[in-house]
C-alpha cells in the first residue's frame, strides 16, 4: 500500500463525537494466489465514539465494524471470507476496536476480531477539523493469523493492509 509521507494532523475541538457510518468506512487491500494478485476491499463501519480529552492522550476512540459487510466486488470470494473458514460472521458479526494510547500521529489499542484480542497501532495520515466535526484517515497491517483468521495460508494474503476513514461528528 503506498502511503504519503506527509502528515496533516489538526486536533479537533474537546468534547464527545459519534462516528459517521454513513460517511466512514475502512479499506484494505491483500494478496492472494500465493501473493501474485492483490485483492482492494472495503469493510462497513457500525458505530463509533470519540472522546477528544486534555491532555490529548486522555482521549479515547471506540469502533465497531460490520464484519458481513466484507465487500472485495467477488460473490464468491466475499461468501467465503464471511463463512466460518476464515471471518465466521454468523457467531462473530462485529469487529470492534478500543483504543489504549493516543498521541497527535497514532491510535494504539485492542481489535477483536473473531473473538481474538490483539494490538495494533493506526498511524494517523490525515487529521481535519470540518463544520460539524473532524475527518481523520489513519493506516496500520494486520496480521490476520494473530487474530485467528487461519483459513487458505499460503493461498490467501497473512497481511491486510488498512486504511481507515473516519467521520466524526459533535454530539
Amino acid at each position: 500500500m503506498e502511503t504519503s509521507p506527509e502528515r496533516t494532523t489538526t486536533i479537533p475541538q474537546l468534547g464527545r463525537y459519534d462516528v459517521d457510518p454513513a460517511r466512514s468506512t475502512v479499506r484494505f487491500r491483500t494478496t492472494h494466489l500465493f501473493g501474485l494478485g492483490k485483492v482492494d476491499g472495503t469493510f462497513a463501519v457500525r458505530s463509533g465514539t470519540v472522546e477528544v480529552a486534555e491532555p490529548l492522550s486522555a482521549s479515547r476512540v471506540q469502533a465497531e465494524v460490520d464484519a458481513a459487510s466484507f465487500h472485495t466486488g467477488s460473490a464468491q470470494r466475499d461468501r467465503t471470507v464471511r463463512s466460518a473458514t476464515f471471518l465466521d460472521t454468523d457467531r462473530h458479526p462485529v469487529l470492534a476496536f478500543v483504543s489504549e494510547r493516543i498521541d497527535e500521529t497514532s491510535v494504539s489499542g485492542q481489535l477483536t476480531v473473531k473473538g481474538v484480542t490483539g494490538p495494533v497501532t493506526l498511524t494517523v495520515r490525515e487529521s481535519a477539523v470540518t463544520a460539524d466535526g473532524f475527518r481523520v484517515v489513519a493506516t496500520t497491517r494486520v496480521d490476520r493469523l494473530e487474530f485467528g483468521v487461519t483459513g487458505s495460508r499460503g493461498m490467501t494474503g497473512r497481511y491486510l493492509d488498512l486504511t481507515v476513514e473516519a467521520v466524526c461528528v459533535r454530539r
